[in-house]
């Protein structure tokens, strides 16, 4: 037995690398699990800085100056919070209390509609269990609906923290953007000189999740605005509370459409019950989740990350659960960066093979220079 382990052991953790990087995957979750909530700001800005590195350096590459690009940048994102905070943000609340206040009704509506299955299936279900049910999700909503609309003085300390993350944010932003080799420089200067696993995971990653999680950002833009425009030319209520639901279920591959599938359908059916209007609500629907699934996807993701279904779900339910939203949103590219550390993990099979490679990377640097 303890052949096999210390074989093992030689096999996957013989080099100082290997050690380095263990260290390192386990500090980060020790410090997320439990300093995130403190540095969620940084963590925040980190994001952020990564997806607004594509703009300044296209801006770079037009020949403005790197701090005309930043600023240019930060701008943008200034621009892009006040927009949030003063317009969206303030008709989505709206929005959402007026749907707190007609849930009970609607509920009512639905229990009528339910309440004509025992008849036809008596004995899938009474009318007892329906009840029972209706009462139990109209004490749960009420709670919630009176949590909403009670939002008071009490609450602001939330609202502190939002405008603590609309002013420091931005900062920390600017200066990641501005110093971003001076900071990658300081990192790498803790590493060892000599590091083909990190290097080869490094260039894997990099390129692959920039585009990923740009492309996100954008998907669900687009999609939360064309369903903007569709819901409002169909008329349907809370039209912007239901287009930001289906652009932010394109985070959640396969479940995220199927999830929000409900609340459209639910307001459709309260709002014009089983009529024409209702039926285009959901063909609309079903036409945005289509050109979503089969033409902006391919359009955006060109390199689309090559993992299982399976794979894609486990990661959305572990990373999820882990660390909330961010977990979700960043799913996917951690379950790449999981796949390629498995694939660049050294053992002695492959060793000879990196060692030619870096060789070859070293020449190629001594050439340029």
């Amino acid at each position: 037995m303890f052949a096999i382990v210390r074989g093992w052991v030689n096999r996957y953790f013989s080099q100082e690398e290997v050690v380095l990087l263990s260290l390192l995957l386990l500090v980060a979750m020790v410090v997320l699990a439990t300093l995130g909530g403190v540095l969620a700001p940084v963590l925040s800005a980190l994001v952020i800085a990564f997806l607004m590195q594509g703009m300044v350096q296209r801006l770079v590459s037009w020949k403005v100056p790197h701090w005309l690009a930043v600023s240019i940048a930060c701008l943008v994102l200034v621009g892009t919070i006040v927009a949030l905070l003063l317009v969206v943000m303030p008709i989505i609340w709206r929005q959402l209390v007026r749907l707190f206040a007609e849930l009970p009704n609607m509920i009512d509506r639905g229990q009528e509609l339910l309440l004509l299955l025992p008849d036809r299936y008596p004995r899938l279900i009474s009318a007892a269990q329906i009840d029972e049910i209706f009462n139990t999700l109209g004490s749960e909503l009420g709670s919630m609906g009176q949590t909403v609309v009670t939002f008071s003085l009490a609450n602001l300390p939330i609202l502190a923290g939002v405008l603590i993350y609309a002013v420091v944010v931005p900062i920390l932003v600017f200066f990641f953007l501005k110093d971003s080799e001076k900071l990658l420089r300081w990192c790498a200067a803790f590493l060892p000189h000599q590091r083909p696993m990190l290097r080869q995971i490094w260039y894997e990653m990099n390129d692959q999740v920039a585009n990923y999680v740009r492309g996100k950002v954008i998907e669900i833009a687009i999609v939360a605005v064309v369903s903007y425009a569709a819901f409002l030319v169909l008329g349907v209520n809370y039209a912007l509370l239901l287009a930001v639901a289906v652009g932010l279920s394109v985070l959640i591959p396969y479940i995220g459409a199927a999830v929000v599938t409900i609340p459209v359908a639910a307001i459709g059916l309260f709002q014009w019950g089983w009529s024409s209007e209702f039926f285009w609500l959901m063909f609309a629907y079903g036409v945005i989740q289509l050109l979503d699934g089969n033409v902006l996807v391919p359009i955006l993701f060109s390199e689309a990350v090559n993992l299982h279904p399976v794979a894609i779900i486990m990661a959305v339910l572990v990373f999820g659960g882990i660390w909330g939203f961010w977990g979700v949103f960043f799913a996917i590219p951690l379950a790449t960066l999981t796949k390629a550390i498995l694939n660049a993990w050294p053992t002695a099979d492959h060793q000879a093979e990196w060692q030619a490679r870096e060789a070859a990377r070293a020449a190629e640097e001594q050439n340029g220079a």
